[in-house]
């Protein structure tokens, strides 16, 4: 037995202790109800050895006076299957609790059972039979990409350089795992046919140019057609045309192609500039010359209408009294037709002779040396000088003078 034994009196056995005796032995531990100690292991030990021994049928080994075992030859017979039950419980229940699993929010679990597909998982905690179960997780909220580039002929049968970049998520994860074998190299291929497909439908210019947006589209649904028809499980987000560039080798050519064709656009913006300048200027002339027309029409209408109006008017007046309308007619015109004249016509008086001066030339010859202020001067001297002449023939003719009258134009 160990040395820290419950016991009591002089049989202390601690190697730290004042006794120094012998244990006895025998089943009694104590002489006389000494202190008590810890329980011994060695002897759980045993104890818990003999309970397994008696469940597998055999008999417990007895401490007696004799320390020998007293029922070697009268042993009850051992239950051969006692063993195998307990290992089949153990093992069954190491089975069972190796079939518990958790599958994370981003992710979907695709159970195969002895090979062939059974169910999908959604999150959370599941059990399935190990071994007869195999759960594969598989993520389908990770965005995964893919790149393509290489170099291929364009419609003009030129060469261009393309490199398009794709992301993507697995939108069934049953697809994913079962219907295509790597389904991922099978978009690499399918975009890389895509990519040509569409860029031999393509002009360079247009490629290198304006076309990018709408060859990354036509990219974007001609692959994802090819994922459908697949059924790879795979969904596509967004497809990018990283870069167009020529072949290295003709780089510098191209450069001095695409300053070329800039330059000619811009001559064709500046000339297209000018040409709308030039239009719009001559619609402006257009529409003032038809608005001043339309004006000039308004007017002689407007024109032609007063004077009919004023004809009617003058003919209502005439036949109502034709000879003082007639009279009042003939002053009327022979006064605006002699205010137009440049000539002065001298009444002097009972006399018929009638005295014209040449006020024209008499003033062109006033004013040849003066200028447009001394006009009135001019005109003033005229009228003196019509007086004087006027005054100097009456006189002469000696005939009753009577106030003479002067026209003279305007």
């Amino acid at each position: 037995m160990a040395w820290n034994e419950p016991g009591g009196g002089n049989n202390q056995q601690d190697p730290w202790g004042g006794g120094g005796g012998r244990r006895p032995s025998g089943n009694g531990g104590n002489n006389g109800g000494g202190n008590q100690g810890p329980p011994d292991l060695d002897e759980a030990l045993k104890k818990f050895q003999d309970k397994i021994n008696r469940l597998l049928g055999g008999r417990g080994k007895r401490s007696g006076s004799g320390g020998g075992d007293s029922g070697g030859s009268g042993g009850g017979k051992r239950n051969p299957f006692v063993l195998p039950i307990l290992v089949l419980i153990v093992a069954a229940v190491i089975w069972a609790g190796s079939g518990f699993h958790l599958i994370d929010q981003s992710e979907r679990g695709v159970v195969f059972r002895l090979g062939k597909y059974t169910d999908t998982l959604n999150p959370g905690l599941h059990w399935n039979p190990p071994i007869i179960d195999r759960v594969d997780n598989v993520n389908v909220t990770s965005i995964r990409s893919a790149t393509q580039t290489d170099s291929m002929l364009t419609s003009d049968e030129n060469i261009v350089r393309v490199s398009v970049s794709t992301q993507y998520v697995v939108s069934d994860a049953h697809a994913f795992l079962v219907n295509v074998n790597e389904p991922e190299m099978t978009l690499q291929n399918a975009m890389d046919s895509a990519l040509r497909q569409e860029v031999g439908n393509m002009h360079l210019q247009e490629i290198l140019t304006t076309g990018r947006d709408r060859l990354g589209q036509r990219i974007f649904d001609r692959l994802t057609a090819y994922m459908d028809a697949y059924g790879t499980g795979l969904r596509l987000q967004t497809v990018n045309v990283e870069s167009t560039a020529p072949p290295d080798q003709v780089q510098n050519a191209f450069d001095d192609v695409i300053r070329a064709r800039e330059e000619r656009q811009r001559s064709i913006n500046q000339a297209n500039a000018y040409s709308q300048a030039v239009v719009l200027e001559a619609k402006g002339q257009k529409q003032r010359l038809v608005e001043e027309a339309n004006g000039y029409k308004a007017a002689i209408v407007s024109d032609a209408t007063g004077q009919t109006n004023r004809f009617n008017s003058l003919l209502g007046e005439y036949r109502q009294a034709p000879d003082v309308t007639r009279q009042r007619l003939y002053l009327e015109t022979i006064s605006q037709v002699l205010s137009n004249t440049p000539k002065a016509l001298v009444d002097l008086g009972d006399s018929n002779a009638v005295t014209v001066l040449p006020l024209n030339q008499m003033q062109a010859g006033g004013n040849a040396s003066g200028k447009s202020g001394s006009s009135s001067m001019s005109m003033q001297q005229l009228e003196q000088i019509s007086r004087q002449v006027v005054d100097h023939m009456n006189s002469g003719s000696q005939q009753p003078t009577r106030s003479s009258s002067l026209r003279e134009g305007r």
